[in-house]
């Protein structure tokens, strides 16, 4: 049971760093838009599957890899849309 609860801490205390530092900059020149699209709908969906099995663990761990990821995602997409149209401009 422990061991549940340590994994979803420390999968999800590791986006911190990388959502503050991105809400801060916006600078998202390293990250990969796509990767982030696929990576913010899978957490979605073990969030889901954690409702389905009623674990706080998977669903708490979830939600909030979800509330840090998508940020992230918002701001690189955001990016990679103003340099393509800044590239189709130019």
């Amino acid at each position: 049971m422990y061991f549940g609860y340590i994994a979803a801490f420390l999968t999800t205390a590791s986006f911190i760093p990388q959502a503050i530092k991105t809400i801060r900059t916006h600078d998202t020149e390293g990250i990969s838009v796509l990767m982030y699209l696929g990576f913010v709908t899978g957490v979605f969906f073990w969030m889901v599957y954690g409702i389905l099995l009623a674990d706080p663990a998977i669903i708490a761990a979830n939600f909030l890899t979800f509330l840090l990821a998508l940020p992230i995602l918002v701001i690189a997409a955001r990016n990679e849309l103003r340099r393509r149209r800044e590239k189709t401009a130019a």
